[in-house]
């Protein structure tokens, strides 16, 4: 009799067993993949500064490819993965080089090997200018001798010069020196959703409390803080 009660109850348990192991590990691969996704594939970022200006705005979303970039052992990964090399005018997110636990994002201008040369706001690789149809000037006043005007500086193996589109308001480059290739995480890919912000609004060290007034005061406001002519977007 004992026997048969407990085969009965095993039965009537087995079920509800089955299926919470069936949400365990549904959940576990979707954590496995969601971290995958974020570690190699696809990273999230928000524009924090006005370095950038006026093609990536403070407050615009952005998606980052990390995988365009990834590194290959194999000829034939290059030929079958969305693999290239870093080319002048990507816009990429990296590491700071002051503190690596900082992401920055700006544009690449010049390439390893190459000399870069800045003249009254005019870059030149290799002795010759380049046409920056991206590049924004907002100061029109006196000319500063780093910002405006920088020496030829040759780029060693394996770094790049990096540059924001707001040249008169970007810390780059031409401060903090040459951006290391493992350094760089990604390229930005598009924007996913912009809303109306000012720099206050992503400082860094922000208590809980004032992230959680920022977080209700986006949801109550969505739809007028969105920038909705800037959603989907793609960065170039």
């Amino acid at each position: 009799m004992n026997t048969e009660n407990n085969k009965e109850k095993d039965e009537k348990e087995s079920p509800r067993k089955s299926t919470l192991r069936e949400y365990a590990e549904a959940i576990l691969v979707a954590f496995v993949l969601a971290f995958f996704i974020r570690t190699f594939v696809i990273q999230a970022f928000k524009i924090p500064s006005g370095s950038m200006e006026q093609n990536l705005l403070i407050g615009d979303h952005i998606l980052v490819n990390k995988m365009i970039f990834a590194p290959i052992t194999r000829n034939y990964e290059k030929k079958i993965l969305p693999i290239r090399n870093i080319k002048r005018g990507d816009i990429v997110v990296f590491k700071y080089p002051n503190n690596p636990s900082i992401d920055y994002i700006k544009r690449i201008i010049a390439l390893e090997n190459e000399t870069i040369e800045i003249k009254h706001k005019q870059i030149y690789i290799d002795g010759n200018p380049i046409k920056e149809v991206y590049k924004f000037h907002f100061d029109s006043g006196m000319e500063s001798p780093v910002r405006d005007n920088f020496p030829p500086r040759k780029l060693p193996p394996g770094t790049y010069f990096a540059m924001g589109d707001n040249r008169d308001n970007s810390q780059d480059s031409r401060y903090w020196g040459f951006l290391a290739r493992d350094h760089i995480k990604g390229k930005a890919l598009i924007i996913y959703w912009s809303e109306k912000a000012d720099r206050s609004e992503y400082l860094p060290n922000k208590s809980f409390t004032e992230n959680l007034k920022d977080i209700l005061n986006t949801l109550i406001h969505f739809f007028s803080k969105t920038r909705w002519e800037r959603t989907f977007k793609l960065i170039k």
